[in-house]
């Protein structure tokens, strides 16, 4: 097992939890969505990809990732608008403060497990394939910028 650097994740989680003030702005012509809905989907998602990885059959892996999946996440970028949150991690209608705290103690929690999973601990991403431990936290790292810099937009 090898150990993965997650500080990128904590800063991440940081500036999630510094936006909770500001999560009722919205602004139409960037996003549909209010902050709320980004810092609660980016916390669901942070939370159901660890949780997937916990309990994956590490026999079962494949190394299947994409060529879209390597360069998106070399370079860090998530085009806006092309995809669609899975159910799973679609925010309530209704998102509570509490709710949103809640979620991101869990991730705080849950990140630092990170590190003791096993190599081939994984989960299915619907469009990039089997995303393993040496590559999740690339991956959650992106996603959360992705949505950061939606939030950042709003916000201006």
């Amino acid at each position: 097992m090898s150990s993965v650097n997650i500080t990128v994740l904590q800063k991440k989680l940081d500036i999630l939890e510094g936006l909770i003030p500001k999560s009722k702005a919205i602004n139409i012509s960037v996003s549909k969505a209010n902050v709320a809905w980004h810092i609660d989907h980016s916390l669901k998602v942070i939370n159901a990809v660890v949780k997937n990885m916990q309990d994956s059959d590490t026999a079962l892996y494949k190394d299947n990732f994409s060529l879209v999946g390597k360069l998106l996440l070399k370079f860090k970028y998530f085009p806006r608008g092309k995809a669609k949150a899975p159910k799973y991690v679609t925010p309530p209608e209704t998102i509570l403060k509490d709710d949103i705290i809640l979620q991101l103690t869990e991730a705080r929690a849950l990140i630092k497990t990170i590190s003791s999973l096993d190599n081939n601990a994984f989960f299915k991403h619907p469009l990039f394939g089997n995303i393993n431990k040496a590559r999740v936290v690339q991956f959650l790292d992106a996603h959360t910028n992705h949505h950061l810099k939606i939030v950042k937009s709003i916000l201006k």
